[in-house]
């Protein structure tokens, strides 16, 4: 089945052309592979929620190092490239991701160059390789494109991530078995040069699709898309499951399918903006003010790698009118109140070592140490509280790290995070 393939430049993501009517018939043809995929799973059901359960009772409570772990996406695409390197540079995160897509290999060598600019900034760089409808029905040009970008960015990127949101439609790939075969040519053309391979970036809350493909496919380390924007705030539940529970899922999930282990990360995140229109890439409830994107940004990250069961999660992206951490359409661009957040963010927890959850008092509090010294972020996903704290504050600092006022141990908390610094 094959309809034209529409890229929708403003929110960088493909337009839905195939009728909903299509899709249905194409899903019907599938049960074959939909019965294929419910078997890997039911034999993997009770080994995942079991240890699930496992990872929900540690969760917060341990000790966990937290190396380079927020990353940023960036797009040579963008523009301005020198502002894109300065506003870069300035949030401190050492880790970044660049998307290549496979309709625009004629770009190869100007993203080559983009990349090699990075590289000389000190940055680990990782590839995600965007896929269409032709890669499936032409595999020979996906090789090609294979080829070419391993030969060209191999020597310059750490490792690519195979595949992009398969498991949606506008994105040219129909079921998992299209999806396994375009990763088995990832992993053959990598063979010999050296490569290492992400995957499988399947998006949203869709467990279910890992468990078959890390059983064939050996990634280095496994990637989700795991947005949570359309349930609003991080904390809050779909269909019961936070995110954090989520995280938990998800890690079971992988550690029982894939042998050997592997590190798990969230390769795209981000909240839409209101008021943006078209530049925003979805429409009604998941968009939200710059202060609430601010907000979630931190509670994100902070719920997913406090506790060790995430390495790495990546903000899509630094610069977009409808998303991003830096308002494009402004001249000159203007680092919105995410920008600020993430920088802070980078700096305080890069680095760092979890120690725990603060007991005691409401609210959600995690306890950190780096470079020596003690701090606690908090913050209520409810209504206003106060948090005692049971050992002397030097300082609180907001969101966007800038000091704030208090009196003695305890601190009020809403949903803006603090950072909190003991003496």
């Amino acid at each position: 089945m094959e309809f034209p393939f529409d890229w929708n430049a403003l929110a960088d993501q493909p337009h839905n052309v195939a009728p909903r009517r299509e899709r249905m018939k194409h899903h019907l043809r599938r049960i074959p592979g939909y019965l294929r995929l419910a078997g890997a799973n039911f034999r993997k059901l009770y080994p995942v929620l079991n240890l699930y359960r496992q990872y929900r009772r540690r969760q917060f409570l341990e000790p966990s190092d937290i190396g380079r772990a927020c990353g940023l996406a960036v797009s040579p695409a963008a523009g301005a490239g020198d502002e894109v390197f300065r506003l870069l540079r300035e949030t401190g995160s050492k880790e970044v991701l660049v998307r290549v897509a496979s309709w625009e290999r004629d770009k190869l060598e100007g993203t080559a160059r983009f990349l090699e600019s990075l590289k000389a900034g000190g940055l680990g760089l990782t590839v995600a390789l965007l896929q269409r409808r032709e890669d499936v029905l032409r595999p020979e040009n996906w090789r090609a494109f294979l080829d070419e970008t391993f030969d060209r960015l191999g020597g310059i990127a750490e490792r690519f991530e195979i595949g992009h949101a398969w498991n949606r439609t506008k994105w040219g790939v129909w079921d998992f078995e299209e999806y396994l075969s375009l990763a088995e040519a990832a992993f053959d053309a990598a063979s010999g040069r050296g490569l290492r391979l992400v995957g499988p970036a399947v998006i949203d809350f869709e467990f279910h699709l890992y468990p078959p493909l890390l059983a064939r496919l050996p990634f280095d380390k496994v990637s989700s898309l795991l947005y949570v924007d359309r349930v609003g705030a991080p904390e809050n539940a779909q269909a019961g499951w936070t995110t954090a529970a989520k995280v938990a899922l998800l890690k079971a999930a992988v550690d029982v399918s894939a042998t050997g282990g592997r590190g798990l990360w969230v390769t795209e995140v981000n909240w839409p903006l209101k008021s943006m229109g078209p530049y925003s890439p979805a429409s009604g409830k998941p968009n939200v003010g710059e202060e609430e994107q601010a907000d979630y940004l931190v509670r994100y990250y902070l719920l997913c790698l406090a506790g060790g069961l995430v390495e790495r999660v990546y903000w899509w992206q630094l610069a977009a009118p409808g998303y991003g951490l830096v308002n494009s359409l402004e001249k000159p661009w203007r680092p919105r109140p995410s920008y600020h957040a993430f920088r802070t963010l980078v700096g305080r927890i890069d680095g760092s070592r979890f120690l725990g959850r603060s007991g005691g008092g409401e609210g959600h509090v995690f306890l950190f140490q780096k470079e020596g010294r003690n701090f606690a972020v908090g913050w209520s996903s409810g209504r206003p509280v106060r948090h005692r704290f049971d050992r002397n504050v030097r300082a609180v600092f907001d969101c966007a790290g800038r000091e704030i006022g208090f009196t003695g141990r305890e601190i009020p908390l809403d949903g803006s995070p603090r950072y909190v610094h003991f003496d």
